[in-house]
């Protein structure tokens, strides 16, 4: 019967039924909200993609393709790998040491921006999640996930970790991407060459390591380089890309990081800048040893830009570690700073044996001792 309509049983204008209670119309009895009806779950080859992550799949074949045009490149590197027998093992010694106080000098960075007492803690959780970042495609979010579980599993209060983390990228960030600035100088008026012996060398990294604390603290505590270099890098990108939506507030976003930092690291920003600087020009040291090692003559300051760029190429998510990228654009990079491309090679193994490899097996040893000591409660991201 449709609602509303009189019943032809009733007298007209009377549309209660027998029984009903007077004054109250009937109302017609609820039904139960019906829930949709789930397919079942796909089964075979097609259940299985289906479990498949779409990201990473996207990840993994973006590398492919990056690799099927860099592969000549990247096996006529490699092939190179048994001459690395011809280098002395002094030169791997003090690579190693050289890397080992760049780590020590991110560890204390870390630290300082989590407030966090235990060198332990602190070194285990980075050499764990550094390795995690070498084997995993795209792998810099899986690193700072296992970095986030371990020191939470460690006993660091999650908001600490957030901010202690943030801090510790942008500020090495920040330095990493000044390098080149500062040494446009030494590039204008000669630099120093590596064939001044390695100590000379390292003389100029000790000039670039002043001028970055200098730099740090004028950017830390005023405003108006930071709106000049904004506005400067602001108007480079609206005209190489002037198809995309125009930036208009990057000065805003530099000083906003800037604050950022400076809240979490407070009277100790000076400590935080020199760990920062100290991770990243112990690391430039291991390259300088590499090209000593092999007997390339190129200038220290070029090479700075050299290492720089094999920086940036380890960022891109495409390979584990930039693998492959890293070692076929540092030795082009090189080769610019006029090493030869038998040198340029060879040095570029000798500092990625030390620099990409090394760490993996650490990493996995580094975990062990954390387990031991924490238990089961966090493990690594995959």
């Amino acid at each position: 019967m449709p609602h509303g309509k009189p019943s032809d049983d009733l007298p007209a204008g009377d549309t209660k039924r027998p029984g009903s209670t007077p004054g109250h119309s009937e109302t017609p009895p609820r039904r139960a909200p019906s829930r949709p009806v789930q397919p079942p779950p796909a089964t075979g080859v097609r259940g299985l993609l289906s479990r498949i992550p779409k990201r990473q799949v996207i990840v993994l074949a973006i590398a492919i393709v990056g690799l099927y045009f860099v592969w000549p490149q990247v096996v006529s590197v490699f092939s190179q790998v048994p001459k690395l027998r011809s280098i002395s093992w002094f030169w791997f010694v003090l690579m190693a040491a050289l890397e080992a106080g760049s780590y020590a000098c991110d560890w204390g960075l870390t630290r300082l921006a989590l407030g966090e007492r235990s060198w332990f803690l602190v070194g285990t959780t980075q050499l764990t999640s550094n390795a995690v970042s070498k084997v995993i495609p795209g792998g810099s979010a899986a690193g700072a996930t296992t970095s986030f579980e371990m020191l939470d599993a460690g006993g660091v209060p999650s908001e600490r970790i957030v901010g202690g983390l943030t801090a510790t990228t942008l500020i090495s960030a920040a330095v990493l991407l000044a390098l080149p600035v500062l040494s446009l100088p030494a590039i204008l008026f000669g630099g120093v060459s590596v064939s001044r012996t390695l100590l000379r060398a390292l003389t100029y990294g000790v000039i670039v390591f002043a001028l970055i604390l200098a730099a740090g603290a004028v950017a830390l505590f005023t405003d108006r380089p930071l709106i000049a270099l904004g506005t400067l890098a602001q108007r480079v990108r609206n005209r190489l890309a002037r198809h995309r939506k125009p930036l208009t507030d990057l000065p805003r976003l530099l000083i906003d990081e800037r604050d950022v930092i400076r809240g979490i690291l407070g009277r100790r920003w000076w400590e935080a800048l020199l760990y920062a600087a100290g991770n990243s020009l112990l690391d430039y040291g291991a390259l300088l040893a590499a090209l000593a090692a092999v007997g390339a003559r190129p200038r220290a300051s070029l090479v700075l830009l050299a290492y720089v760029v094999a920086q940036v190429l380890g960022m891109v998510p495409l390979t584990p570690g930039g693998l492959g990228f890293v070692e076929v654009g540092l030795a082009a990079t090189l080769g610019l700073a006029g090493v030869g491309v038998a040198q340029a090679t060879l040095a570029t193994l000798a500092y990625r044996l030390v620099a990409f490899w090394l760490p993996i097996p650490e990493g996995g040893a580094a975990y062990v001792l954390y387990r031991r000591r924490y238990g089961q409660q966090a493990a690594p991201s995959g």
